[in-house]
């Protein structure tokens, strides 16, 4: 099984009301919430590790993670307010301003860690649940004690103006990162994060050293490319499609990727080692498409598998 850790969160998305009127509707989202929705539309065995409130929009994210096959015995059920996100959109693309003190996904502990891990075979992490402790520590203990045992990937996903220490976060990033065995990127986040540096060899070296951790950098409408070593070794070009939104992409990419290596029974330290170059290819293009199609409509609404077959 596939465990997602982090956020599960309400993407309040602007719409017009029966009236007329400007408004907001609720909508199940956050970063790790998505990629692990995504993962159990694709047919993947995913469980989501995170808090998650008892009040209504608490009961909206159980019910969307019920209703797409997501395992849900390792989420933390508490009585504080669920984080809420409301999502600015300009051309379609989405900014996000956060609520989230004291919420059932920020305030997990080491307490609350699941020990009943024996059928997890790979973690993924990433997000604003890496920004905010106690949750940020708890995850990256979380990844740290179980490094040797799992594959180990991460998505920084990276919204600068949510973060509120970011020396204690780029350390803390800095650490997962060097603990993964696979990095989803985007463009826009390593520009953020070796900002000094000239292209993605150049920011890669910058981030990662000699590091011969398997990338995959995606590049909006440019589709996506996959690094080892600092050297390219594969790329697919992005769907044309009519984007509604942008919300949720990066997140269904993130599935495909996972998905494809579930298939492929690569979901090992061993395959992010020495990649198979095939499955490498098939996994940047299942997840190209996948995200085209989240993108073609509106909110963070990932296919199901047979949409993309």
């Amino acid at each position: 099984m596939i465990l997602c850790c982090g956020e599960a969160l309400i993407d309040m998305v602007p719409g017009t009301s029966v009236d007329g009127d400007a408004c907001f509707a609720p909508k199940a989202g956050g970063a790790v919430f998505n990629t692990a929705i995504a993962l159990g539309r694709l047919g993947a065995g995913v469980g989501l590790f995170t808090g998650v409130s008892d009040d209504l929009f608490g009961r909206i994210l159980q019910d969307e993670l019920a209703a797409s096959m997501v395992k849900t015995h390792h989420l933390v059920t508490c009585d504080a307010p669920s984080s809420l996100a409301f999502v600015e959109l300009n051309e379609g693309q989405a900014r996000y301003t956060f609520y989230t003190d004291n919420a059932a996904d920020t305030s997990l502990t080491s307490a609350e860690v699941p020990s009943d891990l024996n059928d997890v075979k790979a973690m993924f992490f990433g997000g604003i649940s890496l920004c905010t402790d106690p949750t940020a520590s708890t995850l990256n203990d979380l990844m740290r004690a179980k490094a040797d045992d799992c594959l180990m990937m991460i998505d920084p996903n990276i919204r600068a103006a949510f973060i509120s220490d970011e020396t204690s976060y780029r350390a803390r990033l800095h650490d997962m990162i060097g603990l993964s065995d696979i990095l989803k990127i985007s463009d826009e986040d390593l520009a953020w994060l070796a900002p000094n540096a000239t292209d993605i060899s150049d920011q890669l070296n910058t981030l990662l050293g000699d590091s011969n951790t398997l990338v995959f950098v995606t590049k909006g409408s440019e589709g996506a490319v996959a690094y080892r070593g600092g050297q390219q070794i594969a790329q697919a070009s992005s769907v044309k499609v009519t984007v509604a939104d942008t919300i949720g992409a990066g997140d269904t990419f993130n599935a495909g990727v996972l998905h494809v290596l579930q298939q492929h029974d690569a979901l090992n330290k061993s395959f992010a080692a020495n990649p198979d170059l095939p499955v490498v290819q098939a996994a940047l293009e299942l997840a190209v498409r996948a995200a085209g199609v989240t993108v073609s409509r509106k909110g963070a609404n990932p296919p199901w598998a047979h949409e993309i077959s």
